[in-house]
């Protein structure tokens, strides 16, 4: 029993030290952008590297706000998020809701083609709808950004929130159909309550892909006061001069949300992912 006792803790001990090495090897860029946004510009490309600065500039900080107009792109770019977010986990847990929970002829097919449209890469589908919002107006607006997740949502999120569905009992539902019940309100009364860690999730992956959208914003507008806050980094890289220590501190303040973000919903993130799972 003694040996047994051992041979866990010591279990226990390789897994804890083999996730702090995992942890320290995802943490180490965030650290070196943090404290590289703190430096002069005479210490960041010093040999050896110096991790904690001699004079910490916080002044960094500020220069971001004179040299872009950082709170403007913010603005710009919670509102593409807010909008997005809403349209991706409403229309993705409708098509969800469709594949999982009812039968129709070519059900299974239509799914398959669904989830073959994750291996197409953006970039060939890139200029046909580059041409296709242009021809109805949409260029240099925000439409492009925000009204396609009206559309479905994505096959990834559809996905996730369907294999989310496949778990809830279909007594609980067909018992809500006898009594009356309509499609519609099964899914907004009964599986969306039940469902809050799947839909968690694909709003939090919602937001993290929106906020760091670079190519989107940079493709579609072109009017500098609608930019955004990925749109905003670009700025300090000019063609022969990069402001590393300001480009840093912006990128700090612009990873400050999702980091709160993640860090106040992460129970539901990983259990959405946990949960998504459990029925083929």
């Amino acid at each position: 029993m003694k040996n047994q006792t051992i041979k866990s803790s010591v279990k226990n001990i390789s897994i804890y030290i083999l996730l702090s090495l995992f942890a320290l090897f995802f943490i180490i860029p965030f650290l070196w952008i943090l404290t590289t946004s703190l430096k002069g510009d005479a210490q960041i490309f010093t040999i050896p590297p110096q991790w904690i600065p001699e004079t910490f500039h916080w002044d960094n900080y500020t220069k971001v706000f004179d040299r872009i107009p950082f709170l403007l792109y913010v603005k710009n770019s919670v509102f593409i998020s807010a909008i997005t977010i809403t349209g991706t986990v409403l229309s993705s847990s409708l098509v969800a809701y469709s594949f999982a929970c009812l039968k129709w002829p070519g059900r299974d097919f239509l799914f398959i083609v669904l989830i073959a449209t994750m291996m197409l890469p953006i970039q060939v589908i890139m200029i046909p709808v580059f041409v296709f919002f242009k021809e109805i107006g949409w260029l240099n607006s925000f439409k492009p950004l925000t009204l396609p997740a009206f559309l479905g949502g994505g096959a990834f999120n559809i996905f996730l929130l369907r294999q989310f569905f496949l778990s809830i009992p279909k007594d609980l539902l067909d018992s809500a159909r006898i009594d009356g019940c309509s499609e519609f309100k099964i899914y907004w009364k009964i599986v969306l309550p039940n469902a809050k860690p799947a839909l968690a999730t694909v709003a939090i992956l919602t937001f993290m892909f929106t906020w760091n959208d670079f190519l989107g914003p940079l493709i579609y507008l072109s009017d500098q006061a609608k930019g955004t806050i990925a749109l905003g980094l670009g700025m300090f890289v000019g063609q022969y001069v990069t402001e590393w220590s300001l480009l840093m501190a912006a990128s700090m303040l612009m990873m400050l949300p999702m980091l709160v973000i993640f860090f106040v919903f992460q129970k539901y993130f990983i259990q959405g992912f946990l949960m998504s799972g459990l029925k083929e």
